[in-house]
């Protein structure tokens, strides 16, 4: 005999029972302590109108009061690491590939335009373009946004490297972790290794011209660059062509007169501020964790960066072996599994020195 048509329900609600109870089950503890870290790291910290994480913080300068923008990704009260952009005069956006690893991670990070990059103002006067100044503008974001030793990393990239060193002299006292990112702790020895090494490596007869356009001193002449972007920008800037959009996006905001203020015009010689800049003799000096972050094909001497993780006290060194100037981009996996480790490494006090990553 045939089943009737509510036996046939009752067979079917018994089959279902399982999948119901499962669906109904209580969460795993792992699913919530996960949720709980999601819900802590995007909860707003600011009050009223909610903005992003956007705060535009006044500073105060010799020449009056300027603002300074910054945006905060991410909430976690021990890890919190501000970017210092490269150039010198680029902006914060081509970090943005941070993004997609380090909060998943848990790790905060903080967006920085310098005073006369990006978003913020640009008082376009050269006097202003200093070294010594910018290490006091951080200090004063550094306050604003109440960072301490207790939770501040520092991670400067190129340029942003020298201003990211020069701060930690002066300060270190405010920090938990310092990192170099693609930047030698010497001018003078980048404009050796950049001739001596990187212009070698090119065609003779690209270098040539490339030597007769700056001996006319006429960097303004388009082929110029047309010489440096596949030439040398392709094998030592970014190693992938195109560029990703957000290098592309900072680098075409640049600010020229911060660049060639602190630079110089030439890729093969300083004659800006910075030319006499060295600071190898003061390595020793650093007591906080550093992590100096290089590429194999760098516009910097990787056995440099390798030798700044020697001369610290609590070093760590990270050369990317398929990376250029622009690690984080064309040799990410490598960049961001080393950064990632060391912030985690300081956070728990594991710090080995020494370490290649």
């Amino acid at each position: 005999m045939k089943p009737s048509f509510f036996q046939r329900l009752a067979v079917a609600a018994l089959a279902a029972l399982p999948l119901f109870t499962a669906c109904n089950q209580p969460e795993k503890p792992e699913e919530t302590a996960a949720s709980a870290t999601l819900a802590r790291y995007f909860a707003p910290t600011e009050t009223g109108v909610q903005d992003g994480g956007v705060r535009v913080i006044p500073i105060t300068t010799p020449k009056g009061t300027f603002n300074i923008w910054t945006k905060r990704f991410g909430n976690n009260p021990k890890v919190k690491v501000l970017l210092l952009n490269g150039g010198p005069g680029a902006t914060h956006e081509y970090f943005e590939c941070f993004e997609n690893f380090l909060p998943k991670e848990g790790i905060e990070f903080i967006y920085y335009d310098q005073l006369g990059c990006g978003n913020s103002d640009n008082p376009k006067d050269t006097a202003m373009w200093s070294l010594p100044r910018y290490v006091e503008e951080v200090e004063q974001v550094r306050q604003a946004l109440k960072l301490d030793h207790t939770n501040f990393y520092l991670l400067g990239h190129s340029w942003g490297g020298i201003l990211a060193a020069e701060y930690a002299f002066k300060y270190q006292q405010n920090l938990k972790g310092l990192v170099i990112s693609n930047m030698m702790m010497s001018c003078p020895a980048y404009v050796k290794y950049a001739n001596e090494v990187l212009a070698k490596q090119l065609k003779p007869e690209v270098l040539a011209e490339i030597r007769q356009i700056e001996a006319k001193k006429d960097f303004n002449n388009p082929r110029y660059m047309g010489l440096l972007e596949p030439n040398f920008y392709a094998e030592h800037l970014c190693r992938i062509v195109p560029n990703p959009e957000p290098i592309t996006r900072s680098m075409g905001k640049l600010n020229q007169s911060f660049y060639v203020t602190m630079q110089g015009p030439s890729e093969f010689g300083l004659s800006g501020k910075l030319v006499h800049w060295d600071r190898v003799p003061d390595l020793s000096k650093l007591a906080v964790p550093v992590l100096s972050i290089g590429g194999k094909y760098d516009t910097m001497d990787p056995a440099h960066m390798r030798m700044i993780a020697t001369k610290v006290q609590k070093g760590n060194s990270l050369i990317c072996p398929q990376g250029s100037h622009m690690s984080m981009y064309d040799d990410q996996q490598t960049y961001f599994k080393g950064l990632i480790t060391f912030l985690k490494s300081v956070d728990a006090g594991t710090v080995k020195p020494g370490a290649e990553l």
